[in-house]
């Protein structure tokens, strides 16, 4: 597939551009409107490719704890075993929790871990079912809001007897800029993985007391701008972080659901580094 598409149809997630005005301009590329429809589906989320993981030997559930601007509600999920986990706190994309976070929750857990991923759209009410209707619902959100909220699943967490107390996170896209702020945030965080997430403000890395692991696609410049001043940052506060560029695959390619833009060596590497990063640090 053309890189000029994957990067119109990042664009169109990330940036305020109509839905109109990205199938014309997809059109334009493709050369016409019925080429341009025929690629949406290789493009587009498919839901039906969320679940890999299944159940066998875990305990799922759906939880609520109070957020600041309401309740919010997570998926849960850990191993049968009667013992204490450390916790991983997952964090999703611009749409909010869906089944393919669902499913990193569950690989999560699979691990060893207590793995709860929040949906930061739940105080909103019923929530629509379609990405577009999803995003939109997004930028009603009030960052300062939604940070907190993410911040008190750590204080739900410690109210559970089933946690010990040892606490990491993985977010993905807008979660990823979440994980690398949720560090700089909490001091009780011991490991925090951002996958091509925008970075903080390098002024505000010297709270951070965690260590980072940072995934990036070689090909996502638009996150990627950051990665000089932030690395930068994190040498000069002695931050303890692993940085990793995956040549010629594109944002989002640790996600199945986008068949365009996944990139199955990738994923799985990542993953297997960021599960040895959590054993290092978490246990």
């Amino acid at each position: 597939m053309q890189q000029a598409i994957i990067d119109l149809y990042d664009e169109y997630t990330h940036a305020p551009l109509s839905r109109p005005d990205f199938l014309k301009r997809l059109a334009i590329i493709t050369g016409s409107m019925a080429t341009a429809l025929s690629v949406l589906p290789t493009i587009e989320v498919n839901a039906a490719n969320a679940a890999v993981t299944g159940t066998d030997d875990l305990v799922t559930e759906t939880i609520t704890y109070e957020g600041v601007n309401g309740i919010m509600s997570a998926y849960l999920a850990k191993p049968t075993a009667n013992k204490k986990y450390a916790a991983v706190v997952i964090i999703h994309e611009n749409r909010g929790l869906n089944g393919y976070i669902e499913d990193v929750a569950r690989r999560v857990a699979q691990a060893g871990y207590l793995a709860i991923a929040p949906n930061i759209l739940s105080p909103l009410g019923e929530l629509p079912k379609n990405d577009d209707e999803l995003r939109a619902k997004f930028a009603t959100l009030k960052p300062e809001e939604s940070q907190q909220n993410f911040v008190k699943a750590f204080d739900y967490l410690e109210s559970r007897k089933d946690c010990n107390g040892k606490y990491g996170c993985v977010g993905f896209c807008w979660g990823g800029a979440m994980a690398n702020n949720l560090a700089i945030q909490l001091p009780n965080l011991k490991a925090a993985v951002a996958y091509y997430g925008r970075q903080p403000e390098a002024a505000k890395l010297s709270s951070i007391k965690a260590a980072i692991q940072l995934h990036y696609g070689g090909l996502d410049t638009r996150v990627n701008e950051g990665i000089p001043a932030y690395e930068a940052a994190l040498k000069a506060n002695h931050i303890n972080y692993e940085l990793y560029l995956y040549e010629n695959v594109n944002h989002a390619f640790h996600n199945q659901t986008s068949a365009a833009r996944y990139n199955e060596s990738a994923a799985k590497l990542s993953w297997e580094r960021t599960l040895h990063f959590f054993k290092i640090h978490l246990g």
